[in-house]
């Protein structure tokens, strides 16, 4: 058994056992395999082990990614993504986790208006304001959902949130309540074309606890392919 099977059977036993701690069913939540910096091959050898969410946050990456790898592969966008680099994702990621400003969301309408499709996103809320983060503000967010609800090709369909880096998964707890309870906030305001089915929020640190704390999605990257390589 090499090292990513390895890695993903420890990852899996893990989701299954904060699951099991929390009430949850394990089909309610999806494992996003990140890889960014990660070379094909890699991503093939992971394909064959069964995940088929795999998570990018540079936008060539995922263009070029997409279009040598099987096409039953779900590739979300995770990452910061600039208006002029929208092109590239519409049309190949089944989700865009980042959206955070009414710019980017014009852009994505536009480009999703010419491929007459409709894009799922997810808000990027900023829930521990912290100033290297992106993202929207926590008490803006209903005002900015509501803002961009109108936009015919796009379907808001819950939060996503990067909380701090800690050694202490615990420390990120109440980060992962927060976005949960904004989330249930925002359903209740009814807004038209807008759904809160998913919460995308936990890493390879802390992706424990936010299961427990009731996210649909975790992003893990070093915990399955080890070290990411950023001097590519």
């Amino acid at each position: 058994m090499g090292f990513i099977e390895e890695n993903l059977n420890h990852v899996e036993q893990r989701i299954q056992a904060a699951c099991l701690r929390s009430g949850r069913r394990r089909e309610d939540v999806s494992l996003i395999v990140v890889s960014k910096t990660k070379p094909v091959s890699m991503i093939r050898e992971v394909y064959a082990l069964g995940p088929r969410d795999f998570g990018e946050n540079r936008p060539q990456e995922l263009r070029d990614k997409y279009d040598v790898l099987p096409d039953d592969i779900r590739w979300h966008m995770i990452g910061n993504l600039q208006r002029n680099k929208v092109k590239y994702v519409v049309g190949r990621a089944v989700m865009i986790h980042s959206l955070g400003s009414a710019q980017l969301a014009a852009q994505i309408e536009k480009e999703s208006a010419q491929r007459g499709l409709i894009m799922p996103c997810l808000v990027e809320v900023n829930i521990a304001k912290e100033t290297s983060k992106e993202g929207i503000m926590p008490e803006d967010a209903v005002d900015f959902i509501r803002s961009i609800s109108t936009l015919e090709h796009i379907r808001i369909e819950g939060l996503m949130t990067v909380a701090p880096y800690t050694e202490n998964p615990e420390e990120n707890r109440p980060c992962f309540r927060a976005l949960r309870n904004l989330a249930v906030d925002i359903a209740h305001e009814n807004i038209d074309n807008i759904c809160m089915r998913h919460l995308s929020m936990g890493m390879t640190g802390d992706y424990e606890v936010a299961v427990e704390e009731g996210a649909t999605m975790i992003r893990v990257g070093t915990g399955i392919l080890g070290e990411r390589d950023y001097s590519i």
